[in-house]
């Protein structure tokens, strides 16, 4: 009989394209494998060759939410038929730690972030005290801890002493059967198109400017796909200052939809600032979405991000986040054909080295650990 996965997040599964990769990659190790995880009044239904549970939650935020979600999940796993718990981010760690600890089963750790020096937290000292004493009580007993780059996995490694291992969050090789027209998208076709996307469009991530940076900026479109904490904020400044032909917002989508977009686009923006830790070591998924899309990247230099850049020659940097100096970046940009085309034309060879085929032999190696 197959031995058992629980995989537990705090999301709707929709949009987590690592949580998804990690269950196909169990299900290739030979586990039986299910997903848990929230049910939103906004989620669709979704198909997967695996079993998924979506619980209805009473709070959807604020420290009510981890509470009972965590108790539920606890509760959950302490009952389930269960070999292995496999947790994402801290904030499914207390109910997934606990259970494994007095089921005696085991317990893989995959945290996507250093988490407690997110904005969210950083903003909020007694929030982030609490999740700093949960982190710190639980994370020196952990054995299997995966992370999403080098530079986070040094920073648990030197805090906790424990091993962590390495799994970048790279897309699985994917074609469109068919790729759409920008009329069919409903993009301008005789227009430079730049795009921003991601599940994480949040406050000091470089939204703000790349608004802004559309006034200065002819012939190009901004397309803002996905969701976050700053979208209010950005339909208000488009609205402001009339950019309402310059900037499109589309909702978060499917993987294999928001492709089409990004495959249709010249440009792909990573220009998150360097204000916290945890942004400062980040490596954005988006990053590998635009080399797997074929496009160059206009980046803000974070340490992680200029690695992989400056390696495959892939894109460009800005030197701060004024609006203007991002704009007249933009302009040069496109204004030297001959270096846009070479910088696009090294994506390919980034997108064979930088897949999810190579990317889940760590991943495999931590599960079929004995």
């Amino acid at each position: 009989m197959k031995k058992k996965a629980i995989v537990c997040v705090t999301n709707d599964l929709s949009t987590d394209q690592r949580v998804y990769k990690t269950c196909l990659t169990l299900e290739k190790c030979g586990y039986w494998v299910v997903e848990y995880g929230r049910l939103l009044p906004e989620s669709k239904p979704l198909q997967r060759s695996y079993f998924i549970v979506r619980k209805k939650l009473t709070f959807n935020r604020g420290p009510l939410f981890y509470a009972e979600y965590n108790i539920r999940l606890f509760f959950h796993l302490l009952i389930a038929n269960v070999d292995l718990i496999f947790a994402n981010d801290l904030d499914t760690l207390p109910a997934a730690y606990l259970a494994a600890a007095i089921r005696g089963k085991r317990l893989i750790y995959d945290t996507h972030e250093y988490y407690t020096e997110t904005p969210e937290l950083v903003n909020r000292p007694a929030i982030q005290t609490i999740w700093r004493k949960i982190e710190n009580a639980i994370f020196p007993h952990l054995t299997d801890i995966l992370t999403v780059n080098e530079s986070i996995a040094k920073l648990y490694s030197d805090k906790f002493h424990k091993t962590v291992k390495v799994s970048r969050n790279i897309p699985t090789t994917f074609s469109p059967d068919r790729l759409k027209s920008r009329e069919e998208l409903g993009l301008p076709a005789d227009k430079r198109i730049l795009i921003l996307q991601g599940t994480g469009i949040n406050v000091q991530r470089g939204a703000e400017e790349a608004v802004e940076a559309m006034q200065y900026i002819d012939n190009a479109v901004l397309l803002i796909c996905g969701n976050g904490d700053v979208l209010p904020i950005l339909k208000k400044m488009v609205e402001e200052k009339q950019l309402q032909g310059k900037v499109v917002f589309k909702d978060k989508m499917p993987f294999e939809e928001l492709r089409q977009y990004t495959m249709n686009s010249d440009l792909g923006l990573a220009i998150d600032k360097d204000t916290n830790l945890n942004y400062h070591f980040s490596l954005p998924n988006k990053l590998f979405d635009y080399i797997h899309s074929g496009i160059p990247t206009l980046s803000s230099g974070l340490v992680e991000l200029q690695q992989i850049i400056d390696k495959y020659d892939i894109g460009y940097y800005i030197q701060n986040h004024d609006p203007k100096h991002i704009a007249e970046v933009v302009n040069f940009i496109f204004a030297d054909e001959k270096r846009y085309n070479t910088v696009k034309q090294n994506t390919a060879r980034a997108k064979k080295e930088l897949c999810w085929e190579n990317e889940e032999k760590v991943l495999m190696s931590v599960i079929g650990k004995q």
